[in-house]
C-alpha cells in the first residue's frame, strides 16, 4: 500500500519491509524531537488492518491469543501474539476493542497469512474476520500529544501514544490538519530507545517471547491453553531463555550503522572471535547518538564490551540473564 503523504515536501520512501510509506520528510532529527516533545504524527498506513466481529470475538481470540482477552474493556489497548506449537513467534498483534469490534494492526506482509490462520479456526464461534487494510490505516500520535483524534475514528492509546484506525481515504486532510509529519526512521529511533521488539526486526524463526522482554506485556501467564503455552511455562518455570535483548550504544565515530543481522561479538576477541548475537535495529538517535538492540546469547557477561560488526559497543542489559 503506496502512501498518498509521500507526496508531502520532502518525502523520502522507505525500502524493504516499510516500503510504502516515509523513511523522513527532509530532517531525521528534527523529527525525533517533534515527536519526543509529543508533537506531529507519524504515518504507519503500510502496516496491516485486521478487524474481528461477533457475539464471540473476545472469548473466540483468548483461546488463540497468548493475551487474556475474555474480559477486555472496550476501548484498552492490549498486546498479544500467535505462537507456533514450539513456542515460537509467529505473529504479533496490537489490539483494542470498541465495544463491537477487535481492531488490530500487524507488521508489513504478515496480514495475509494471519487471515488465513484466523478464518481456519473459526469452526463454530460467532465471530467474522476481515482484512481492512483497504480502506482503514493507521497513522500514531505520539505520546504528549495534545491533538484530537477525528470523530468517530478507534484509537488505541498506550502509555508510547495513540494509535488511530482512519480511513484511509481521510490522510490527506489529517495530515494537512495535524502536522508536521514524522517519518519511520523517527518513529524507529524512539522505538529502539524505548527497548520495543518488533516482529521480524528483534524477532527470527526461533524466538521465544522471554528473549525480547514480551512477559507480561504480551504474554499474559494466568490464562488457560493456547498453542505454544507449554513452551512458555516451562521456560517460565523451569529455565531460561537461550538468548536475551539487549541495548547497545553503538561508537559515534562510525559513518555506517551496523544492519540488521551484523554479527555481535565481544570486543576483547576482536572481529574474528566467536559470534554470540545479531543486530537486530539500528538507529540514529537526536540525544543519544547511534544505537541498537540486539539479540545475544543469554551467558554473554552483561558488563562486557562488544563488537557489532566493527564498530565498538556497550550493552545495557534489557531482559536479565
Amino acid at each position: 500500500m503506496k502512501s498518498p503523504l509521500l507526496s508531502l515536501p520532502g518525502a523520502v520512501a522507505a525500502e524493504g519491509r516499510d516500503e510504502g510509506v516515509a523513511a523522513h520528510y527532509g530532517d531525521l532529527f528534527r523529527e525525533q524531537r517533534a515527536l519526543a516533545e509529543g508533537d506531529g504524527f507519524v504515518d504507519l498506513s503500510h502496516r496491516g488492518v485486521i478487524a474481528v466481529t461477533g457475539d464471540d470475538r473476545l472469548s473466540w481470540l483468548h483461546l488463540l491469543l497468548t493475551q487474556y482477552m475474555t474480559d477486555l474493556p472496550a476501548g484498552r489497548a492490549t498486546d498479544a501474539l500467535i505462537l507456533s506449537a514450539n513456542g515460537h513467534i509467529e505473529h504479533a498483534l496490537y489490539l483494542v476493542d470498541d465495544g463491537e469490534t477487535v481492531w488490530a494492526h500487524v507488521e508489513p506482509g504478515t496480514r495475509e497469512e494471519l487471515v488465513a490462520y484466523l478464518e481456519s479456526m473459526k469452526f463454530f464461534y460467532r465471530v467474522e474476520v476481515a482484512d481492512r487494510t483497504e480502506d482503514i490505516a493507521v497513522v500514531h500520535l505520539p505520546a504528549g500529544s495534545v491533538a484530537e483524534a477525528p470523530e468517530g475514528v478507534v484509537v488505541r492509546e498506550t502509555a508510547h501514544g495513540r494509535d488511530l484506525f482512519l480511513p484511509r481515504a481521510d490522510l490527506e486532510s489529517f495530515a494537512a490538519s495535524h502536522g508536521p509529519a514524522a517519518g519511520l526512521l523517527a518513529y524507529e529511533a524512539l522505538r529502539v530507545e524505548a527497548h520495543r521488539p518488533r516482529l521480524g526486526f528483534e524477532t527470527d524463526h526461533r524466538t521465544i517471547p522471554h528473549e525480547i522482554g514480551l512477559i507480561g506485556s504480551a504474554v499474559h501467564l494466568q490464562k488457560g491453553c493456547y498453542r505454544g503455552q507449554e513452551t512458555v511455562a516451562r521456560v517460565q518455570n523451569l529455565g531460561k531463555p537461550p538468548r536475551r535483548l539487549v541495548f547497545l550504544h553503538l561508537d559515534g565515530s562510525e559513518v555506517l550503522l551496523p544492519g540488521h543481522g551484523t554479527p555481535v561479538r565481544l570486543a576483547a576477541d576482536g572481529e574474528e572471535g566467536r559470534q554470540l548475537g545479531f543486530v537486530t535495529t539500528a538507529a540514529r538517535h537526536h540525544e543519544l547518538g547511534p544505537i541498537a538492540l540486539a539479540l545475544v546469547k543469554r551467558n554473554v557477561p552483561v558488563d562486557a564490551p562488544l563488537i557489532a560488526g566493527t564498530t565498538a559497543a556497550a550493552q545495557e542489559t534489557v531482559v536479565e540473564p
